[in-house]
């Protein structure tokens, strides 16, 4: 079953020098369950197509299938509620709310559907449980490490069982220790909940560690392996 399913996908953008094409034509699949590594120099478009497939920016043209869904012909509003259920993203920055502590950074997404605290406290623990973070519920993000900091950005990534989940240079600003462990939480999350991944990396090693690796190119996606 495919979970990703991108077809001629072109974006370009437009600034007081002209056009510029940054997607050129991109294809390619993911199926269900699948880690996978993509790969390219700075600058030739990862995050664009991170943004692309998660919804965060609009494309040119083409086809982005996302769990069955072609989520270009979604409006805001459904775009919105298919993003914060179906698609979990962990970037280079954490981005966690630096005023909420770990428990509540990881809850986000289900304040977001509009439950209440109480109801979302159990799977929040839970999560930061599975990242070792146990002990570390009511710290800020100020108090915690950057790796601990990038753990309780993947707990709240997954915290709705999003059918994929999108990275971005995850381990970027990790040292090697913390960089290695992140690897191993996401095998496990892969292996526990069949989450399918997509992450963009310039770590040999992560890549080596996935199922498959893309590479992106002049505004086109290869299979080299």
């Amino acid at each position: 079953m495919s979970m990703v399913t991108v077809k001629d996908l072109k974006k370009s953008f437009k600034d007081e020098a002209g056009p510029l094409d940054v997607l050129k034509g991109a294809s390619f699949s993911i199926r269900k369950g699948e880690m996978v590594a993509l790969v390219g120099v700075s600058g030739v478009g990862k995050t664009t197509l991170l943004q692309v497939l998660g919804g965060i920016d609009s494309y040119t043209s083409g086809e982005v299938h996302i769990n069955g869904r072609e989520i270009g012909s979604l409006s805001g509003s459904e775009l919105s509620r298919f993003r914060n259920r179906h698609i979990g993203f962990v970037f280079q920055f954490h981005h966690l709310l630096p005023d909420f502590n770990a428990l509540e950074n990881v809850i986000i997404p289900g304040m977001i559907e509009g439950k209440k605290k109480a109801q979302l406290i159990g799977r929040a623990k839970e999560l930061l449980s599975l990242m070792g973070l146990e002990k570390r519920l009511s710290h800020f993000p100020s108090e915690l490490s950057g790796g601990e900091r990038q753990r309780v950005a993947l707990a709240r990534a997954m915290y709705n069982k999003p059918a994929l989940i999108l990275a971005d240079e995850p381990t970027g600003n990790l040292d090697k220790k913390n960089s290695e462990y992140l690897m191993e939480l996401f095998h496990k999350t892969n292996r526990e909940q069949d989450q399918t991944f997509l992450i963009a990396t310039h770590n040999e090693d992560l890549s080596r560690s996935m199922h498959r690796t893309i590479f992106i190119e002049d505004g086109k996606v290869l299979e080299k392996n």
